[in-house]
């Protein structure tokens, strides 16, 4: 099975809701008109990134108008689609959120489990961790979803592929800092680095899409890019400029480059939970 995945790489008008659900349908529209299936957004791509006071007047769910109006558009387009926000789920409590949007209706809803608070990062204090990392059933298989912070963190990833994730798309709102000998992002560079290894070594595709533009002083790089289960780059976007591009995956590549690379198969899932159990009860880090 083939698939035709879009990045939008864009900049949202920072707390403007409104404004950015029409961003978004235009970017759904234009891709649906290449044919694109499965278009993904980047994090908190309804409000912009620093929100700090602005968090709760910025909040909805699922149910709210902003979030319907692009169910309805996805479902006129007949387009999948990725959507960061702010998710309010109850009781005061907010969560940086990433919905996958299937023909009109929210199949699945991912919080972010990994709230930065070094550098310029001040996400927990503003936010709720996630408390789940998990993938679920699409019309193009299985699906996983992280968010920024949390694929830099391997246990995520890691728990996707135990979980059955074929397909894993990752979305960020990711500033660019530092430059290396060789004049490239050091970012980008380490970003695309854990990218190719996911891929390579849970043979699966790997897509994801990063946020342009400027807020808070930051600068946001893009370069949304496309791995396959070999660890090759599909596609690139350009950096910090707006930009749609799209490419056609095999699905079926996943289970072609499994028979060359057993590491699914011969993983010892039993082995690793008891010495996470032996971690956890000997350890600092398994206290924390």
């Amino acid at each position: 099975m083939r698939l035709n995945v879009g990045l939008a790489q864009f900049n949202p008008k920072f707390g403007d809701i409104d404004a950015n659900v029409e961003r978004h349908i235009e970017w759904m529209k234009q891709a649906a008109s290449h044919n694109v299936q499965l278009l993904v957004f980047p994090e908190l791509s309804l409000t912009g990134y620093y929100l700090r006071d602005l968090v709760q007047p910025l909040a909805i769910t699922i149910d709210d108008t902003p979030m319907q109006a692009i169910c309805e558009a996805s479902q006129e387009l007949n387009i999948d689609v990725v959507v960061g926000f702010v998710d309010h789920s109850g009781r005061g409590n907010y969560h940086i959120a990433a919905a996958y949007i299937q023909r009109g209706e929210v199949l699945h809803v991912h919080h972010k489990c990994y709230l930065p608070t070094y550098g310029q990062f001040d996400d927990m204090r503003y936010f709720e961790p996630g408390n789940a990392i998990m993938s679920f059933q699409t019309r193009f298989g299985q699906v996983g979803i992280l968010i920024c912070e949390d694929f830099w963190h391997v246990s995520a990833s890691y728990l996707l592929w135990l979980d059955g994730a074929d397909l894993m798309i990752f979305h960020s709102a990711s500033p660019g800092r530092g430059l290396d000998e060789h004049e490239a992002l050091q970012t980008e560079r380490n970003v695309n680095t854990f990218l190719q290894t996911y891929a390579m070594l849970y043979t699966t595709h790997i897509i994801h899409c990063n946020r342009v533009g400027f807020e808070n002083g930051e600068s946001f790089w893009g370069a949304s890019a496309i791995f396959d289960p070999s660890g090759r780059q599909l596609i690139c976007a350009p950096r910090f400029e707006e930009a749609l591009v799209y490419h056609t995956i095999d699905l079926a590549q996943a289970e072609r480059s499994r028979r060359a690379v057993a590491t699914l198969r011969d993983e010892r899932l039993t082995l690793t939970f008891q010495q996470l159990q032996r971690i956890m009860n000997t350890s600092d880090i398994g206290n924390r």
